[in-house]
């Protein structure tokens, strides 16, 4: 290896790291593709190549054939970090964003159900309506066999026919733009707290002592405000943290 080579991939790979270890990039996020690094560097495949492989056998990427190169989740205590308000989060989908952050991601389905009348629901002082028919799906997310999130969504089967016959590990959100073709997207959210005791009817996490959770409520829209999903979800309080994006990102 030319030295010169040498000294390129790894100047590249040290200012990628930086990157993550300031924050820059997250958990989960994907990092400059081989491409870019070319483009943005001027440097050939072999060492754009070589600088992802640097960063990945330093632990701090991994590799997902076809998708791309992804920072993994190196936290002390492995918290997962989901910002509010991110359309990027929601749409990579929370199975994806496990599996990128390295953790083997695992669902349960408790509930598919099919409510002909639709449904509604409250959200910052707002009604937000489902005309039926409405699919409802309640899901447990693992993450490594640990219970992260218990979710549960209402989704609109005349904006999304057949949407019920669909996986439930995908990104409902891509679905949405992709499949469905329903244009630019808005997301209401809110963040509320509340704590489940062993034996409450509503907790579904097992367990032993009195645990912190995050409730999100929140609704997905087209343009012309139809709604196209509601949800509410509990998340572990001692497993995540919450950063709110306030620009909107698209």
């Amino acid at each position: 290896m030319k030295e010169e080579e040498k000294h390129k991939f790894l100047m590249i790979s040290r200012q990628i790291i930086d990157k993550i270890q300031q924050g820059e990039y997250l958990p989960g996020d994907k990092i400059p593709s081989e491409n870019e690094i070319i483009n943005q560097y001027h440097v050939s495949n072999t060492t754009a190549r070589k600088s992802l492989l640097e960063i990945e056998l330093k632990g701090w990427a991994r590799r997902i054939k076809g998708k791309g190169t992804f920072v993994l989740n190196r936290t002390q205590d492995r918290h997962l970090l989901r910002t509010l308000g991110s359309i990027g989060d929601t749409r990579i989908g929370f199975h994806e964003k496990l599996k990128a952050e390295g953790f083997e991601p695992k669902n349960i389905i408790l509930e598919k159900t099919i409510f002909n009348d639709g449904i509604s629901s409250e959200i910052n002082g707002r009604h937000y309506i489902i005309e039926g028919p409405a699919l409802k799906v309640h899901q447990l997310r693992y993450a490594s066999d640990i219970l992260m999130k218990d979710e549960i969504k209402y989704i609109s089967l005349t904006l999304c026919p057949k949407i019920n016959l669909l996986p439930t590990d995908v990104s409902h959100y891509k679905l949405y733009e992709e499949k469905y073709q329903l244009g630019k997207l808005h997301i209401t959210q809110t963040m509320g707290t509340d704590i489940f005791k062993p034996g409450d009817e509503e907790n579904n996490f097992d367990n032993t002592i009195p645990i912190p959770v995050f409730v999100l409520d929140s609704a997905i829209l087209t343009s012309y405000d139809k709604v196209i999903e509601l949800e509410r979800s509990y998340y572990r309080g001692d497993k995540y943290r919450f950063a709110i994006n306030a620009h909107g990102e698209i």
